[in-house]
């Protein structure tokens, strides 16, 4: 089986999707777009299945404008369309029996693995550490928000992602759960101006094969 890139434009959206910091105001994102975008993104691999992904979009332009302040004064906060939260919930087991009751009823599953994964879940994660158990949210918030934006330049959508912001102060303005913590902040929108490019190390220089 041939692995050109000429199998799936999936090469192309990859190659085509760049951090992208200036944006046009005027454009506005549907919010049905939004929605759809994160649905799709849903399909996203994650740990045992918990799905420990939430999303804060924002779209208000006084909100982003308060925003703005929080990250470290980054204009795309303001220009963009939208700035999607994406946000670790560190208590993911607590929907272990909802997320495997659905798996049952859609045929993924039955009801002799769907009671063993949640006894094993329901030891094991409780017993986690905090800090283990936000490292796995995190981990797994990454895996999403990649998928997130593929999906958005499939669409003709810009976006770059953004980890400088006041974590602190983000969760106190948005008045966040204590078991909900922000990972990263992704602005998304239409470009106003070419993103640079950026070049990428050798694979010799990170990957070894034994």
């Amino acid at each position: 089986m041939s692995t050109t890139k000429t199998q799936s434009n999936l090469y192309t959206i990859m190659e085509e999707r760049k951090s992208v910091r200036v944006y046009d105001p005027a454009f506005k994102i549907p919010q049905v777009e939004l929605e759809a975008i994160i649905q799709e993104a849903t399909s996203a691999p994650s740990s045992s299945n918990l799905q420990p992904w939430r999303f804060l979009v924002i779209q208000d332009e006084a909100v982003k404008t308060e925003l703005r302040a929080i990250a470290n004064n980054q204009e795309q906060v303001e220009t963009s369309s939208a700035i999607i939260a994406v946000l670790g919930n560190a208590e993911m087991y607590k929907q272990v029996e909802q997320i495997y009751t659905q798996n049952v009823a859609e045929g993924h599953m039955g009801e002799a693995q769907k009671d063993l994964m949640i006894t094993n879940t329901l030891r094991t994660y409780p017993a986690a550490p905090l800090e283990v158990r936000k490292n796995i949210a995190t981990f797994d918030a990454g895996l999403i928000s990649m998928q997130l934006m593929l999906i958005a330049k499939e669409k003709g959508y810009d976006t770059v992602t953004m980890g400088g912001f006041d974590k602190e102060k983000f969760a106190k303005r948005f008045e966040l759960p204590e078991h909900i913590f922000p990972v990263v902040l992704i602005a998304i929108g239409k470009a106003a101006a070419p993103a640079y490019g950026s070049s990428r190390l050798p694979l010799k220089d990170i990957a070894r094969f034994i």
